[in-house]
Formats: C-alpha cells, structure tokens, sequence
C-alpha cells in the first residue's frame, strides 16, 4: 500500500463518498462487500479506507499519510489492518478463516479503535468458510470490520450479502480512462485510445494494457490478418488461427480487437469522419476496407463476432469456428 488517498480513485465518486460519508458520520458496518472485475480497484480502496480508519491525524475523511499509523499500513504492517491469506490457489478454507478471523477476533486492537479483516478473492471460500464467517458477522465485536473483495457476489451465501453493506465498481467511461493514460501515464493520444476501448471500463485493465508487450503482439498480429485476409487461402487463415493457440492470446481480447476494428470500418463508411476511429494509425486501411464492404455485411459481421464469441465459451471446437470467421470476412 503506498501513500494513496481517494483522489487517486479514478472514476469511483459514489462509491467513495460512501465510505467517506461513514467515517464522517461515525456510520461504519461491520461488514462491507466490494464487487469488481479484477484490477478494478477493489483492492485499492479497501487499502485506503482501512488506512483512514486508523489514521490517528485523519484529514476530513482522508488518512493522513504521515502518522505512525499510516505509515504503518503503506508498509503493510500495520497491526490492526489483517489480510486474509490462503495457501490453495482457488479455495479460502474453513482452517483459513478460523485460524485468521474467527480465533483473532476475540483480541482487541492493538493501537486503534478499529481492527480490520480484508479477504481479498472472498467468492473463492467454500460453503464451510463462509458458514464460519457467518458466524463471526451474526455478532462481531463492536471493534470489528471485515471487507470482503469479490469478483462475483453469487459466488456468495445469501445470509453473507445480508450482513454486508454490498458495494459495486462502476465502469468507467472511455474519455475519463483515456485521459487518465495520457496524463499519468504518459502514453500517446492513439495507444491510450485502444487502451481505454479494451479495457471494457477498467482502469487497472487499461494501465495494465499501456505496458503489456504480450497484448501489443496479439493486436499486430489480428490487424496483420486482417489487412491481408483477401490475399490469404485456407492454409494460410489456419496458420493464423493455430498461432492464437501456439503464442496463448487471450481470445475474448483478439474477437475484440476484430469486432473494433470492423466497427471503426462501419463509423468510417457512415461519418467519414477520421476523429471517430480507435484504430486511426490504420486509417488507410480502413478506408480502403470501407468500400469493400457493404453496410449489411458489415453489421453480419458484427454479429458473426458475437457468435464466435459464443461458440468457443460454449467449447465448440476452437480451430473449425475461427476457420468460419476468418472464411466469413474473406467472403
């Protein structure tokens, strides 16, 4: 945890006027859900909160970052601040939170009025753990916080949303996630553009993104494919499709970087207008491709990307669906 405060949460206010509004109050639950997708911030926001929880020289509702508390938590040892850890990749057990939760507890803070529990993957504890949080949640000591971060709340037992203030992450719009990569992580006006568009409204995803080599690869190689499928026979289309396989591309990623890429094909074909596309380094090619098609082919494709997509969630054979795509756009 580093020396962060709300203002460092990009597109959250609501949620964080929550959690600001309880401080200020002296509202706090016992227990708080945050759900997001993973890099969403969940994390960061239990980091803070916890912080301004114990910050003995809090600010409004803002941790101070320069008492001992403070300190304290941005190094991670804080006392009173506990994260929940699980040694099996995907399972919180039942031991895990006896022995980290219900068995600590009972001991009263160490420095602070609060003693707090962050259980970061919380969907991933089994009916046994969470029937053992249950119980801590039925009558917790008026000391106690538990922030529990989750992916996905169905994962969860009803009587644990019950006793949970359940907070969600919002998306967050393009423009805001764009500017965001250009000012702070000083990344060029086009690359933060396809950035903010593939991280479907999460900020960690897009910076993420801005510095991955991996998924720069995967993007050249889908427009290189695009660009040339006209020239491509049916050897050559497989080859392509077998090295999305071989080089281990994220495919919900590559479909995306299809469907953005016939889409700015279709807002060319209508508006003309170069402003408008993500992949404007590849305007020529856009141009170009925009003649090509038709509008109805073009919105055909569209759909034929949403199938694709559905297909292979539904393990229709990876190779033979992509062959009908690709065949599709060549077509």
């Amino acid at each position: 945890m580093s020396g962060i405060t709300w203002g460092d949460v990009i597109g959250q206010g609501q949620l964080c006027g929550n959690l600001q509004s309880a401080i200020k109050y002296n509202k706090i639950s016992h227990a708080y859900l945050i759900q997001g997708e993973n890099l969403s911030g969940k994390r960061m926001i239990a980091d803070i909160f916890a912080k301004a929880l114990q910050c003995t020289h809090q600010e409004g509702t803002k941790p101070c970052n320069e008492c001992r508390d403070c300190k304290q938590a941005i190094n991670g040892n804080h006392p009173d601040i506990i994260y929940v850890e699980h040694e099996k990749p995907n399972v919180i057990s039942v031991e895990n939170i006896r022995q980290q939760v219900n068995s600590d507890i009972a001991i009263k803070p160490y420095s602070g009025s609060h003693k707090i529990y962050i259980i970061d993957e919380a969907e991933k504890m089994n009916v046994q753990a969470q029937n053992a949080l249950l119980k801590t949640l039925e009558e917790p000591p008026q000391y106690a916080v538990i922030i529990l971060l989750a992916t996905r709340v169905e994962a969860m037992l009803p009587t644990i949303l019950s006793r949970c203030v359940v907070l969600n992450i919002k998306p967050v719009s393009d423009d805001i996630i764009k500017n965001y990569l250009m000012n702070k992580v000083q990344i060029p006006d086009y690359r933060a553009s396809v950035c903010a568009s593939f991280a479907r409204g999460n900020v960690g995803r897009a910076i993420q993104l801005a510095s991955n080599e991996e998924f720069d690869n995967m993007k050249s190689s889908a427009l290189g494919t695009l660009k040339n499928i006209h020239n491509m026979d049916v050897s050559q289309m497989a080859s392509e499709i077998k090295k999305i396989s071989e080089d281990k591309f994220d495919v919900d990623d590559y479909l995306d970087i299809i469907f953005i890429w016939f889409r700015d094909v279709l807002l060319y074909k209508s508006s003309k207008n170069k402003d408008l596309l993500i992949f404007k380094e590849d305007f020529m090619d856009i141009s170009r491709m925009s003649k090509h098609y038709s509008y109805e082919k073009l919105e055909s494709l569209i759909n034929s990307i949403d199938k694709t997509r559905s297909r292979i969630k539904a393990n229709v054979n990876f190779e033979l669906t992509m062959e009908l795509l690709f065949m599709e756009i060549k077509n």
